[in-house]
């Protein structure tokens, strides 16, 4: 079921894209949750840049948004990886305005998108 969905939405985003240019931005904002401890906050990542939080390590690989919808739109390429594992946690795109479509799985931190900073 979760790959015919993944599909879906590949169809679906491929077609509602259709002519919309997408900008890169210099960065972005990462909020993070500490499911544990209760514990949130934001990350203000430079494309490229790492942040340490915890077990984690959260890159931002790249921030883009539709150039007629604006920043909040994101989404954005991030690799995060829990000095625990030996594989990263995640690595793939996050879209600000539905998270769930590509959430990472992890037993005690959520990680997601917030937008783009353009200036």
């Amino acid at each position: 079921m979760n790959r015919l969905s993944v599909a879906v939405l590949a169809v679906f985003c491929a077609t509602s894209a259709v002519g919309q240019t997408a900008v890169a931005a210099r960065g972005g904002v990462v909020r993070w949750l500490d499911k544990v401890s209760g514990e949130t906050g934001d990350l203000e990542l430079s494309r490229g840049q790492s942040a340490q939080n915890g077990r984690l390590t959260i890159q931002l690989d790249e921030c883009r948004y539709p150039s007629d919808e604006g920043p909040s739109e994101a989404y954005a390429h991030l690799t995060i990886l829990d000095r625990l594992m030996e594989e990263p946690a995640f690595s793939g795109w996050m879209i600000a305005t539905s998270p769930a479509l590509s959430a990472m799985d992890h037993s005690r931190y959520d990680v997601w998108i917030l937008r783009c900073i353009t200036d």
